[in-house]
């Protein structure tokens, strides 16, 4: 498996064990997302579009208030992490 595919196996790892996951923990794999999307677009030399903007923006809003999210937002924030990214891969790996 590739580092990327590692990462969405990650965060639906986490997403499943949400009850386990400290803020620290939290905000870090957003923050490791954020990374990632913002990477991934780079390297593809996609222009951001109104929607991945607002991913970005709702990732980052989740990160900074890991210790007020409930475990369901918490929950919520990492599936749309490992989706984005997925999608990212998967469009990426068509390019090749």
């Amino acid at each position: 498996m590739t580092s990327t595919t590692d990462f969405i196996a990650e965060l639906i790892r986490a997403a499943n064990e949400t009850d386990k996951l400290t803020v620290h923990e939290t905000s870090r794999l957003l923050d490791r997302s954020i990374d990632t999307i913002r990477d991934m677009r780079a390297r593809m030399s996609v222009a951001s579009s109104h929607r991945s903007r607002d991913v970005l923006i709702d990732l980052r809003v989740a990160s900074e208030r890991a210790s007020a999210l409930s475990l369901k937002e918490i929950r919520d924030a990492l599936i749309d992490a490992a989706d984005v990214i997925r999608t990212l891969k998967i469009e990426f790996d068509g390019e090749k």
